[in-house]
């Protein structure tokens, strides 16, 4: 059904619990692939043990890379991205699936209702703590909260983990790296998205998944992603998600403009901006040796990649 596509930075208690949650609780047979960054606590060798589908870079290239790479393996129709600190609920790809159905296209973002056991004040998040990690898991707890939830189908919501259409996702070049190691990636995918014709941002209701929490994001230095958001795009992240995705919700067919106009506001701050080093002192103090950290396949090294021999006979 899905292909299932999972970064994981050194992460390999919630990565095992991750990937068991979709084995139990899923109705379909899905596509599991993982991108390893570094693996040195156990992970690329758990992976490799497990027979999944991978690839791999020798530190941490960031959740842009990470996905970028990992997506050239994706087989199926549709890609999830979902992060290693995600526990699926029964019924998850159930809603997605009859989602998908109803729309009748592919071109749509669908996401799912997060549960988070920390009150971060995102209204479209739901607060519920059912433990901070696999150590004091209430696994029990959270099945029995979601299968009584009475949560709706919302528009003009773009939440994680993400289901698009693999033509989609190839469509507008997956995630774009000047954003490493990832903040505010998402944002700019979804303007991407929304250059392509992209109207369908819809949290599905009856996909629930729990969400631990910025298990690999704390422990990065971060990008300074509004700045970079606005400085490729002209329009602030707060502009563009209340203007444009919100707006989605009960817009009628082709009545939002194809290309999103900035605000003077953001204009102005978009010529202060303009003073920096924009992407690259981002780039720089993150990973200053990015290439050193990534691995790339040898050619032709497949055994029935047989040479080509001109005098052989038929």
């Amino acid at each position: 059904m899905f292909s299932i596509l999972i970064p994981s930075w050194n992460n390999l208690p919630y990565l095992k619990l991750c990937i068991d949650s979709v084995r139990r609780h899923s109705a379909f047979d899905h596509e599991i692939i993982v991108h390893v960054n570094d693996g040195s606590d156990g992970t690329l060798d758990w992976v490799r043990s497990e027979g999944l589908l991978h690839t791999w870079s020798k530190g941490n290239v960031g959740v842009c890379l990470a996905l970028n790479d990992v997506a050239r393996l994706a087989t199926r129709d549709w890609i999830l991205f979902l992060n290693d600190d995600m526990f699926v609920t029964p019924g998850w790809d159930l809603a997605f699936e009859a989602n998908l159905r109803s729309l009748g296209h592919s071109s749509a973002y669908l996401s799912s209702v997060l549960i988070e056991p920390t009150d971060t004040g995102n209204s479209n998040v739901t607060a519920a703590n059912f433990g901070s990690g696999p150590d004091n898991f209430d696994e029990a707890g959270l099945l029995k909260y979601t299968a009584a939830m009475k949560s709706v189908d919302r528009d003009g919501v773009a939440l994680q983990p993400m289901l698009i259409s693999r033509q989609l996702w190839h469509m507008v070049g997956g995630y774009s790296i000047e954003f490493g190691p990832g903040m505010s990636s998402d944002d700019d995918f979804l303007m991407k998205l929304w250059l392509v014709g992209c109207r369908t941002f819809r949290s599905v209701g009856a996909c629930r998944i729990y969400h631990f929490g910025t298990k690999s994001t704390g422990r990065i230095r971060r990008n300074r992603g509004g700045r970079e958001f606005l400085m490729k795009w002209g329009i602030s992240q707060r502009d563009f998600a209340r203007d444009y995705i919100r707006r989605t919700a009960g817009a009628a067919p082709g009545s939002l403009p194809n290309v999103p106009s900035a605000p003077f506001k953001s204009r102005l701050k978009r010529v202060l901006y303009a003073l920096g080093r924009y992407p690259f002192e981002d780039l720089e103090g993150w990973e200053a040796d990015l290439p050193a950290k990534l691995t790339f396949n040898t050619p032709f090294n497949d055994p029935l990649n047989k040479p080509f021999d001109k005098t052989a006979k038929d």
